[in-house]
């Protein structure tokens, strides 16, 4: 069931186009990760979700009612923001700035608590926020966008500062989150980190949705080639004339071959037949690679032919 319903939305600044008829839908439990180069529409979009913003055409649906009417004041509670540049007032503690949003949220501020020591924060709480570093301030963020369990959570990239071990287990708790039928919009430029925790991927530009699925429907559509490494002795050498035009790359020990999607059963024979493969790897396109793909193409304007 979707909870983010956008259709055709369309949105513009002084004349100028920032949103060119989106539409995209976030079920309840769903992690989609919306991606985009600055300028995209990413931004304009989560102000569309908030109701910070009125579409100038198209339909904003959330948890089944319009954001931007006074009706959905009684939802905010169950929606969850971290902005990229976060702020808070300098001269109030940790503690004193999530009690005063938990009841703003009409939540009671224990909660608020809690979170501070889930997110590391508990040492710090008595302390102004004009002490806390970068890290400290993100997981103040996340903090109060983690208020009230929330059914609708929008993030922009929201491990900035965070170290690696605050980084897994802010992952943790989304994934608890998303258990619980949250709805999780995520922003980031960190691809090849935020891969592993994304349902779905909508990457946008110049104000249009460029491409939205899986990853697995991502890969077909773009057709990107996937790599066979194979690691044993001898390789090189006793490769079989017809497998040489996918090979790579070759050293002491390895072999790498590329092929189309649909020669991956080429591929798969390859290992059955070549003596001396000790043990080998599949790679599919990542993220990165799909999204320089979807925003950019081919570097080179051209494709590869793998043996057709």
């Amino acid at each position: 069931m979707s909870i983010i319903h956008l259709r055709q939305l369309s949105k513009q600044f002084a004349g100028k186009i920032a949103l060119d008829g989106i539409s995209l839908e976030v079920a309840e439990g769903e992690v989609l990760g919306l991606l985009g180069h600055n300028g995209a529409g990413k931004t304009t979009t989560i102000k569309l979700i908030l109701g910070l913003l009125r579409p100038d055409g198209g339909e904003v649906r959330v948890m089944g009612q319009d954001p931007a009417r006074p009706a959905f004041r009684g939802q905010r509670r169950h929606i969850g923001f971290l902005q990229e540049n976060v702020s808070f007032y300098d001269q109030l503690t940790g503690a004193e700035v999530i009690g005063y949003l938990a009841r703003l949220k009409g939540m009671p501020p224990l909660q608020g608590m809690t979170l501070l020591e889930q997110l590391g924060l508990k040492e710090a709480a008595g302390r102004r926020v004009k002490t806390y570093s970068k890290g400290m301030r993100q997981r103040l963020g996340l903090a109060q966008a983690l208020l009230g369990e929330p059914r609708v959570l929008l993030l922009d990239e929201p491990t900035v500062g965070l170290d690696p071990l605050a980084t897994q287990h802010f992952y943790q708790q989304i994934e608890e989150l998303r258990q619980r039928g949250c709805a999780v919009i995520l922003c980031s430029h960190v691809l090849a980190g935020v891969e592993p925790y994304l349902d779905r991927v909508a990457v946008m530009g110049q104000g249009r949705v460029l491409a939205a699925g899986d990853l697995a429907t991502l890969r077909a559509q773009s057709q990107l080639p996937v790599t066979l490494t194979l690691h044993g002795s001898n390789l090189q050498a006793a490769l079989p004339e017809q497998y040489r035009c996918l090979v790579q790359q070759a050293g002491a020990g390895h072999i790498r071959l590329q092929a189309r999607p649909e020669q991956q059963r080429v591929l798969a024979e390859l290992i059955c037949c070549l003596p001396g493969v000790e043990h080998f790897h599949w790679q599919q396109p990542n993220l990165p690679e799909l999204y320089q793909h979807i925003c950019y193409g081919a570097a080179d304007g051209h494709t590869t032919d793998y043996c057709s």
